[in-house]
């Protein structure tokens, strides 16, 4: 598999650390009330088959963290943003 790093150019994925998801979002309040939301956010994931947007650490190169849109199916990689980019509304 081959990820394409927006600093470094297309890297070998042995060069990255895979995170997880990054599609959840994480709850805002502290509220007790609100330990429903922190628990399906923290121990649920959805396993897609398909495209998913992943978190993905450039660890053996300029560090970088980055956001990939992968096929679970294939392991193809469409497109990558850096973090940065896809917290500010950019999608890869």
């Amino acid at each position: 598999m081959r990820i394409t790093c927006p600093h470094c150019g297309e890297r070998p994925s042995e060069e990255f650390t895979y995170l997880g998801d990054a599609a959840p979002k994480r709850p805002t309040s502290n509220d007790p009330a609100t330990m429903d939301a922190w628990f399906d956010y923290v121990y649920l994931r959805d396993n897609p088959k398909g495209d998913m947007l992943e978190y993905w650490h450039h660890s053996g190169g300029c560090r970088s963290w980055l956001v990939a849109r992968r096929n679970t199916d294939t392991h193809a990689v469409a497109a990558t943003v850096t973090a940065r980019e896809f917290a500010k509304g950019r999608k890869p």
